[in-house]
């Protein structure tokens, strides 16, 4: 059973009491269609007023659904003959992060990407998603492979972030997303990164440089996540909406600062609703954006990407004030 939101509740006890209505008139004589058509209309009204008046933090629990697809997921609906590859040759395999190789349309391509658990178990396996250096070193490991056989790129990304623990840290975690950074911005072909679910801090931005950046419409991307934000500014977690509000971490928010491309429309109450119907919509991105990007010299991509992450951030200089006092 897909768990409840607290800002969804109306409108799941709403179908709730239809699919209840339309499972009693199953075994009466009782003609309730009058009735249940009326509730439909109802629930047409509160869906789009609950899910296209969403504030931040509706958003960032969308994107943290624990049945909220996964790159797995989003593979095994998009791609065929995925193999995966292990391994950053120099320590481990890091369960944080899968990739391998896939066909996309009978074209070969490397896929990269955030994998966090469905349970308790598996999110032991996965570190909740959190990868740590040799995960980075895996992906940037595929990524070479990829620019030496000229296969486009493909990252899914979905993470809290890059695991901060003392392990971690001593194998290397900043130098492996720096080094991922520095190496994506030339690579010699296209590269495609979709925000699924959370692209939180450096363990996002470490599968992030692409020529094409898209966000799922309740997915989010930020330097902190709004619970962090909240200890820094208030000292007190209980204030992330607020801090929610203020980052700016929404997709909607990230396509007016001109950050990503495009926001890939999400089925309504989120994709976990329907994985297939939101796969379709992924789908046409990608093909668009591969369509466009394939046409390209691996000169005009480095040259353009460069200039997409340049013109990044917007300032306003002001002159000096003369003669402060």
């Amino acid at each position: 059973m897909v768990n409840e939101l607290e800002f969804e509740k109306p409108v799941l006890e709403l179908r709730k009491k239809i699919a209840e209505l339309r499972e009693f008139t199953k075994d009466s004589d009782v003609d309730l269609s009058d009735e249940i058509d009326k509730l439909e209309t109802r629930l047409e009204k509160l869906e789009k007023e609950v899910y296209e008046n969403m504030r931040p933090w509706d958003r960032v629990q969308l994107a943290r659904h624990s049945a909220r697809p996964t790159t797995l997921d989003y593979i095994g609906e998009l791609f065929t003959d995925f193999f995966e590859l292990h391994g950053d040759r120099l320590y481990g395999d890091d369960a944080a992060i899968v990739g391998g190789i896939a066909k996309y349309k009978g074209l070969p391509v490397t896929v990269i990407g955030h994998q966090r658990g469905r349970d308790t178990k598996e999110n032991i396996r996965r570190n909740f998603g959190m990868p740590h250096p040799e995960g980075y070193r895996k992906a940037l490991r595929l990524m070479k492979q990829a620019d030496k056989f000229n296969r486009p790129i493909i990252c899914f990304i979905d993470t809290k972030g890059a695991y901060p623990g003392k392990a971690a840290e001593e194998r290397g975690q900043s130098e492996a997303i720096a080094r991922n950074l520095f190496e994506m911005a030339g690579l010699k072909v296209p590269i495609i990164c979709i925000v699924t679910g959370e692209g939180g801090s450096g363990g996002a931005l470490a599968l992030g440089v692409g020529d094409r950046i898209y966000m799922l419409e309740n997915s989010t991307y930020s330097v902190i996540t709004p619970e962090g934000a909240a200890s820094i500014l208030w000292k007190d977690a209980s204030f992330a909406k607020q801090a929610a509000e203020a980052l700016k971490i929404t997709a909607p928010d990230l396509k007016e600062l001109e950050i990503i491309d495009e926001i890939i429309p999400e089925v309504k109450g989120g994709a976990h609703r329907d994985m297939e119907k939101q796969a379709v919509e992924i789908d046409k991105v990608m093909t668009k954006a591969l369509r466009e990007l394939l046409e390209k010299s691996p000169e005009d991509l480095i040259k353009e990407r460069y200039l997409k992450y340049k013109k990044m951030g917007k300032y306003i200089q002001q002159k000096a004030v003369e003669n402060v006092k």
